[in-house]
């Protein structure tokens, strides 16, 4: 290869729910493009994270990772069966698939189904075993034979999204793996997400940390303005939208102190990602119906009608 070649591509992160997709492509890209929280079925939307990597040969390659929503076998309803079809869809327009395994929790059965379903799929395939700091070896190797045995794949990776162990290793063999071509996006972009998306995602990621299980999944942000002042600061309005009346008091939290929280931390995060002051103002309102409003699947990118 001579020195001057590019690469670019996309890589579709598959993986049952709280596999740790959206923690790994952070830790590849460099930085938060990917809302994370201890929830199953955080990600509800395709995310995109722009990585770029500089091979030993000369070569320049630009990682284009899709973050995809957790596939399961439950979907019940619209929302999730929107989510589990946007994962395969991503799936199936990348140029290399690699499926992500929780090792703490082991290869288990919603893991065996994807695998099983990967050679519809017919794109390259690795297997990337994830939180290796927190198994024994004898078990890595136990897991990687067993998902080998369904699905024949490229390659098996052995990583730790939280302390970067074997990240290198799969980025460079990932980079290489993509097709020669000019690159996707500007060099210094780290993902496709419009603002007032990332924004309202920011938000959403703090309703799930603060609120835990008081809220399961029953919430949806959206930013209603996001404004350029003249100070070169932006002022943000984002919406809480709940289901029930009961809900609204649970998100504010006794004078406010839950809204306020969530304010406190989404403000800085923004702040941090874009790179100059954020003002954010919270609403919290009640859409019985927002999980089947149309609109709102667009803006996520996902099919209504599945």
């Amino acid at each position: 290869m001579t020195e001057g070649t590019t690469r670019a591509g996309f890589v579709a992160l598959l993986g049952a729910p709280n596999a740790g997709k959206s923690t790994l492509l952070n830790a590849l890209v460099g930085g938060k493009v990917s809302i994370v929280s201890p929830k199953a079925q955080t990600t509800r939307t395709r995310v995109l994270g722009i990585a770029m990597r500089d091979l030993a040969d000369g070569t320049r390659a630009q990682l284009v990772f899709v973050d995809t929503p957790g596939i399961h076998d439950r979907r019940q309803k619209r929302l999730e069966r929107a989510m589990v079809h946007a994962a395969w869809q991503g799936a199936a327009d990348a140029d290399l698939v690699a499926l992500l395994v929780d090792a703490a929790r082991g290869f288990g059965e919603e893991a065996r189904a994807i695998a099983a379903r990967l050679r519809d799929v017919g794109k390259p395939a690795i297997l990337v075993l994830n939180k290796i700091d927190l198994v024994r070896r004898d078990k890595l190797l136990a897991q990687a034979a067993a998902a080998n045995a369904v699905h024949p794949f490229d390659r098996t990776f052995m990583v730790s999204a939280m302390t970067g162990d074997g990240l290198d290793d799969l980025a460079d063999w990932l980079a290489a793996a993509l097709p020669e071509g000019p690159f996707l996006y500007p060099e210094d972009q780290l993902t496709d997400i419009p603002l007032r998306l990332l924004a309202a995602e920011i938000v959403r990621e703090q309703v799930f940390l603060q609120l835990h299980d008081e809220l399961p999944y029953e919430a949806a942000v959206e930013t209603e303005a996001w404004t350029e002042r003249p100070d070169g600061s932006a002022r943000v309005d984002c919406a809480i939208f709940v289901m029930r009346e009961s809900q609204r008091p649970i998100a504010l939290g006794k004078g406010g102190t839950r809204i306020k929280m969530i304010g406190s931390r989404a403000r800085k995060q923004l702040t941090e990602i874009v790179g100059r002051p954020v003002h954010l103002f919270l609403t919290v309102k009640v859409k019985e119906h927002w999980a089947d409003d149309r609109v709102r699947y667009d803006e996520w990118g996902l099919r209504y009608d599945v």
